[in-house]
């Protein structure tokens, strides 16, 4: 707050006077400066000529003369005297930062940090009127924020702000009609928008999680031109689960005339109302509506449903044959709908990528049967890679690690015409995990009890107690003689480069949802999916097959439900959003399946 009272009492931003202060600067004087630093200067300037003259008199003129010297960190000026080159016949040098012309200081002060500057304003009248420099703020800006050359102009990812706002209150409105929904932002300056804007509501940029119990979400708040925008990603309409993320956004926060950042409600059907903003703990922040009437429409709740089917599954509930769909779908209207826009948000990480990845990890849209998209996060972890849910279900609900897939333990495919038998795939699969389960049943009775359940107790997910005693694991599998299956995959994993694609098939009477799948596949690992009940009562891992199409698609076959998963990677850039270590990462995926035990 200390800061922030301090950037904004810089003063009022004005036109850059370089080309008026250097004509000045020549003729010797600079009425913009204090009278005691213009003395100060011009004493010094007279002690240079001097001392390079050789001699002279007056009291001053005898023995060496000090000038001072200047270092200047994070706007902090500090001057060291130190003894003048009496043999220099050119012309003076500055022998204060003062000194310097004043397009030499924007280009310095440019450098600084934007919550240094403060500290540079309070040297002196000079150095505050230097701070007026448009220059100086567009580049914090833009190298803070990544704000655009030109701050009216409002894209992200090619969605054009100004089109998005107009459409939503009338699709038939005039350009007129927006200037009066958008002020005018002809005079707006950098300054005030890295001050009032950028600088205090820094701390909710980036990728966010709404806690609106088992669905969960994703939200991604950005800097938009002369906005921040909270923007609410949706998959792709049900099963089109290679199309592009959809995107709705819930707030922005922009300034007005009274210079003033003001945040407003983008829920609802009516245009942008009133809505509050409250940060407290760290990574969280909550959004209030003060207007909620703006969100409901004249035909009730049933025109209100209409309109959400449309937008959450692109198709009316009379095209929905599905009994236990329907149920599911207005289930989650039902529940999501009471938050009216009243919502916490705790801050959430993309995966740091490692060089051992299998796959660059990140965010990818799955297919989840009855309950349609879902958006999960794919990590790498040693051995392991791990898909766990940002939107989730009532059965197995956000946050929960979905997929646990062991890389130590790939499965090599059959030919095509055995593919196709089911039998055959799960005797390959179930083979591997009766191996898996003995392996854990020998070391659960090497491991003493205290210390398996603390490690069962670390972070309680359903996946924890594969976790116990890590590295004994890995010790172990390098003593453990795997099938001829294994050994050869193994092999392929070590190898450089991208394996050779081999054919790939679903075997028949497995569920795909009409899912165009790739025909080919570069691995195959065993792996774990979670199942549970209505209101993830009874969590179960039960076994599964993990295929690795491509670098941006993978799928997982659940042979007990006898359905198949496919994943495609979400593509959009997310600034903001990738974790500062392994050690957060982890640390943000137990806290989510906190949120949701």
């Amino acid at each position: 707050m200390a800061v922030c009272a301090r950037l904004c009492g810089v003063g009022q931003s004005r036109r850059c006077r370089r080309r008026q202060r250097q004509n000045q600067q020549d003729q010797g004087s600079d009425s913009d400066m204090d009278e005691e630093e213009e003395e100060q200067i011009v004493g010094q300037r007279q002690g240079d000529v001097v001392a390079a003259g050789g001699g002279g008199g007056g009291p001053d003129s005898g023995g060496a003369t000090a000038g001072p010297s200047v270092a200047c960190e994070h706007g902090s000026c500090h001057v060291n005297r130190g003894s003048l080159d009496r043999t220099s016949t050119g012309p003076p040098h500055p022998q204060s930062l003062a000194e310097l012309p004043p397009e030499l200081l924007v280009e310095i002060f440019s450098l600084l940090p934007g919550t240094a500057l403060p500290n540079v304003a309070l040297v002196g009248k000079k150095f505050r009127q230097i701070l007026n420099t448009e220059t100086i703020w567009r580049r914090r800006c833009m190298k803070e924020f990544g704000t655009k050359e030109d701050l009216r102009k409002m894209e992200v990812e090619g969605v054009s702000s100004r089109d998005l706002y107009v459409k939503r209150v009338n699709p038939r409105v005039k350009s007129g009609r927006f200037m009066k929904l958008l002020p005018d932002y002809e005079h707006m300056d950098y300054r005030d928008v890295y001050t009032r804007l950028l600088h205090p509501y820094r701390h909710i940029l980036g990728l966010w999680q709404p806690d609106i119990g088992p669905y969960g979400g994703l939200l991604n708040v950005v800097v938009d031109g002369l906005f921040i925008i909270g923007w609410m990603y949706l998959p792709p309409h049900d099963p089109r689960v290679e199309d592009p993320m959809r995107r709705r956004p819930l707030f922005r926060i922009h300034m007005l005339e009274s210079q003033k950042a003001t945040v407003e409600c983008m829920y609802g059907h009516k245009g942008p109302h009133k809505g509050d903003i409250q940060t407290g703990k760290k990574d969280e922040f909550s959004t209030k509506c003060n207007q909620t009437d703006h969100h409901r429409m004249p035909g009730g709740r049933q025109e209100e449903f209409r309109t959400w089917l449309e937008e959450e599954w692109g198709r009316t509930l009379e095209e929905i044959f599905h009994e236990h769909m329907q149920e599911l779908i207005l289930m989650k209207f039902i529940y999501t709908s009471q938050y009216d826009n009243c919502l916490t948000y705790r801050r959430i990480y993309l995966p740091p990528v490692m060089p051992s990845d299998l796959l660059h990890p990140g965010l990818f849209k799955g297919t989840y049967g009855s309950h349609g998209l879902e958006i999960v996060v794919l990590s790498f972890h040693g051995t392991s890679a791990r898909a766990t849910k940002l939107t989730g279900d009532p059965n197995v609900p956000a946050g929960q690690l979905t997929l646990d897939v062991d890389l130590s333990r790939p499965v090599v495919l059959p030919d095509l015409e055995h593919q196709r038998n089911i039998e055959e795939l799960s005797r390959l699969v179930l083979g591997v995990h009766a191996e898996v389960q003995r392996e854990e049943q020998q070391q659960a009775k090497d491991t003493p009890a205290t210390v398996r359940g603390a490690a069962e107790g670390a972070c309680g997910d359903a996946g924890a107690a594969e976790d116990v005693g890590e590295e004994e694991e890995e010790e172990e599998e390098e003593r453990v003689t795997c099938s001829n299956s294994c050994q050869s995959g193994r092999s392929s994993s070590s190898s450089t480069g991208p394996p050779e694609a081999q054919p790939f098939v679903l075997p028949l009477g497995v569920m795909a949802r009409n899912e165009v799948y790739p025909r080919t596949c570069r691995k195959c690992f065993y792996g774990t999916g979670l199942i549970a009940g209505h209101g993830f009562t009874s969590p179960e891992r039960t076994p599964g097959l993990f295929v690795l199409f491509d670098e941006d698609r993978f799928g997982f076959i659940w042979l007990e439900l006898k359905s198949f998963s496919l994943y495609s990677r979400l593509t959009d850039h997310l600034a903001h959003a990738r974790a500062p270590n392994m050690e957060r990462f982890e640390a943000m995926l137990c806290n989510m399946q906190s949120w949701t035990s």
